[in-house]
């Protein structure tokens, strides 16, 4: 799943140090219409697919590829394990590509750790105003 930005533990947060969650910011292979689709989530869309054949959630942790969970350190690897992934999370609506990797796993641990229906509510009503918002989005 090829979506653009990397988890990777290795590369730090410019302001705290932490691992950084690594996005491209202006990545020159995209398109200005492509650039469109990221800002406002709709590339997102495709994975609605992905739910209908069961494989994915509305809500949960962003899914990893294998390249990426092959490095995670032993705790990181619980946020994909514990529960389905999802095409939004607490993560997306609480901090997008402006938290730092470490934090953005404690967000997915605390979902897995934590869920109830209402939550996934909360969290899906809390969605479209992260994705108008563009905030931590590139």
């Amino acid at each position: 799943m090829g979506n653009g930005y990397s988890r990777i533990p290795a590369l730090r947060h410019q302001e705290t140090g932490q691992p950084a969650v690594y996005k491209i910011k202006n990545d020159s292979r995209v398109t200005p219409l492509g650039r469109l689709l990221r800002k406002t989530s709709l590339d997102e869309l495709p994975q609605f697919w992905n739910i209908l054949m069961g494989e994915m959630s509305l809500v949960g942790p962003r899914p990893s590829l294998p390249y990426e969970f092959e490095i995670y350190d032993i705790w990181h690897r619980r946020r994909v394990l514990e529960v389905k992934p999802g095409v939004t999370g607490l993560w997306q609506v609480s901090g997008r590509s402006r938290t730092c990797f470490d934090d953005m796993v404690r967000l997915d641990l605390r979902y897995s750790r934590s869920w109830s229906i209402w939550l996934d509510v909360k969290i899906l009503l809390q969605t479209p105003g992260a994705v108008l918002s563009g905030e931590g989005a590139y």
